[in-house]
């Protein structure tokens, strides 16, 4: 079929209400509406969309957001057995721009740029398939994201009221917001509450499991009695905010335990096999399930890099050009998998590389002539073509044989 046997819909979504415009081929418009977000008046979208295909064209859907405020409707959509395209922010605001220098934003423009960017790139857009697995797990790891960000925000003003109280007390613990160090700072807020080395061993012992000692309650007092903190008014006022942040935090790591517990679950109900890739552990791992979902609706995993916005963008001109990074594409996934990039061509304190074969293409491509951004790319564009495949088969990751020095 050609995009002649088309007509294209863009559909710009909102909370409560969601505004379509239908073109043809021609870019010429042939109708629009505005209708509520509900499944109740999906079928007035059908309605509009029999009317102005006289020529009963197959329909092509091109939604925005279809795992977000799109979501019901585009499962709508793919039960009536329509074609659902998912729609690049990206794509659709450049599509926007190009329409001249007079165009002003609204919904009904969005709408339309959606429609021309759907009708312009419909053979690389991926199919929407908001499946209920991979949207619940996404809804999940934005949960853990969101929990983790709040958690980060309290540690750090636990460190402002542990920086007057106990000037020292990164002598204490390592990490401040651990079980054991959160039990120290809910008991003795402050030094005014602190007992005996005998005491606090009784009570830190059982809490940490038996790792801390005698000497680390020694360490501890004498750091206290070294500070030589003066007493100040106040200061049961102040220890109620430290109490305040205590309770907080560790209810936020009842959260994170609960949160994890369900991602480890749904990555095992899953079948993924991506943790067998090193430097992927399971929230890694998650995070790409949960920004690529069903691995069917990528036909190939050129497809997937343009998903992700890892493909290099190749700008030349007299001949002369370089590889760039695109700011298309899933940013989040993107990120994802950069990250990954580093992780995998680390080296040890030892000089021994988590990836050796990894680390291999980096330095090739470094002695190319390539910068480290550029290199790292290419990386992640290699690393997309592994998970594709592996999503693809089920597969488990198997490391590349190194070649030896008499091979080519």
């Amino acid at each position: 079929m050609t995009k002649e046997d088309f007509i294209y819909m863009g559909i710009d979504l909102h909370k409560e209400t969601h505004t379509a415009v239908i073109i043809d081929c021609y870019n010429q418009k042939l109708g629009e509406i505005t209708f509520p977000s509900r499944p109740a008046d999906f079928p007035k979208l059908v309605a509009k969309v029999k009317k102005c295909n006289t020529e009963g064209k197959t329909v092509v859907f091109g939604l925005e957001n279809a795992y977000g405020y799109g979501r019901a409707l585009a499962v709508w959509l793919i039960d009536k057995g329509y074609l659902v395209k998912g729609v690049n922010t990206a794509i659709s605001h450049r599509q926007a721009k190009h329409r001249g220098a007079m165009y002003r934003k609204s919904d009904s423009g969005d709408a339309e740029a959606i429609a021309l960017a759907t009708l312009n790139m419909l053979d690389k857009l991926p199919d929407a398939c908001p499946n209920d697995a991979y949207w619940s797990l996404g809804q999940l790891v934005h949960r853990r994201d969101n929990i983790m960000k709040q958690r980060t925000r309290l540690v750090n003003q636990l460190h402002e009221q542990l920086h007057i109280a106990y000037p020292s007390y990164k002598q204490f613990f390592n990490d401040i917001s651990r079980p054991t160090a959160l039990y120290f700072w809910e008991h003795y807020p402050s030094r005014k509450y602190l007992k005996d080395i005998e005491d606090l061993r009784a009570e830190l012992v059982p809490v940490s499991h038996n790792c801390c000692s005698t000497k680390t309650c020694e360490r501890i007092l004498n750091a206290v009695v070294g500070d030589k903190v003066k007493d100040i008014k106040y200061q049961e006022e102040r220890d109620m905010v430290t109490l305040s942040i205590v309770r907080d935090l560790q209810h936020y790591n009842k959260e994170l335990d609960i949160a994890d517990k369900m991602l480890e679950k749904m990555y095992k109900d899953l079948n993924c096999t991506l943790t067998t890739i090193p430097g992927v552990n399971l929230i890694t791992a998650v995070k790409i399930l949960s920004e690529i979902g069903d691995i069917k609706r990528f036909g190939n995993a050129n497809k997937l890099a343009q998903f992700a916005g890892i493909a290099p963008l190749h700008l030349s001109s007299s001949g002369k050009g370089k590889d760039m990074a695109t700011k298309q594409g899933n940013r989040r996934l993107q990120a994802t998998i950069y990250f990954l990039a580093i992780q995998m061509i680390q080296v040890s304190s030892k000089g021994t590389p988590r990836h050796p074969t990894f680390r291999a293409y980096y330095e090739k491509h470094k002695a190319e002539g390539k910068t480290s951004q550029q290199a790292l790319i290419c990386i992640s564009r290699r690393s997309i073509s592994i998970i594709y495949g592996m999503l693809k088969s089920g597969t488990e990751y198997r490391m590349p044989a190194m070649e030896s020095a008499g091979e080519k």
